[in-house]
């Protein structure tokens, strides 16, 4: 498994090292980037760990590579920091996504507390994605009928009813009531509706 690591984005060298040396103070990878161009030319979505990024830089603003990165695919948690920030764009980059927002000057330990929480949240989302991927293999190797009685389980449908819906004996929706149940790997229609619900219904069988 990749290492978490703290992106640093500031067109300021002194704002750049002195947030790598707090961030590496407490045994965290930092890695720094003077554009949000360079960053890019270097980063794979498949990266975890957080980014800490200043809203005003030449070329390419933060808000304008937030948007690069959502249009990437990336869940990268975003912390955005600035001498120049006003109300207006933290809140266009919370809106977009971002988990915080901080102006400069800013306490040290404030800042290690929100990277700490954006490195946390960066690690449940890569979980999240990871059960989630994992259930759509699952799922993708049912056949269609028995996507239709997992469809009519998770409706609260017992077997009678199934069967009476779907034209078949209550034998053989027991038996794919079965094959569903261990094809996702679990052991109740309870536990597959919990493991249902984290997926979104047009992505279900992608």
């Amino acid at each position: 498994m990749l290492e978490q690591k703290v992106f640093i984005i500031d067109d300021d060298d002194a704002v750049r090292d002195s947030i790598k040396e707090i961030v590496e103070s407490i045994d965290l990878t930092a890695e720094t980037f003077a554009s949000a161009q360079s960053f890019l030319d270097s980063y794979s979505v498949n990266e975890p760990g957080c980014l800490v990024l200043d809203v005003r830089m030449a070329r390419m603003g933060g808000l304008a590579l937030q948007a690069r990165l959502k249009g990437l695919g990336s869940s990268l948690p975003i912390i955005f920091i600035t001498g120049h920030g006003d109300i207006d764009t933290a809140v266009a980059a919370m809106r977009a996504g971002a988990v915080d927002f901080i102006q400069k000057p800013y306490h040290e330990q404030n800042l290690l507390d929100r990277i700490n929480k954006a490195l946390e949240l960066d690690g449940q989302n890569r979980d999240a994605a990871r059960r989630q991927k994992s259930l759509q293999g699952h799922l993708a190797k049912l056949t269609e009928r028995e996507r239709e009685v997992m469809g009519l389980l998770v409706q609260g449908l017992v077997n009678k009813d199934i069967a009476r819906r779907l034209g078949i004996s209550s034998r053989t929706v027991e038996v794919h009531r079965q094959r569903v149940l261990e094809k996702c790997g679990v052991k109740s229609v309870v536990q597959l509706m919990a493991l249902l619900v984290q997926i979104p219904d047009d992505k279900l069988f992608s």
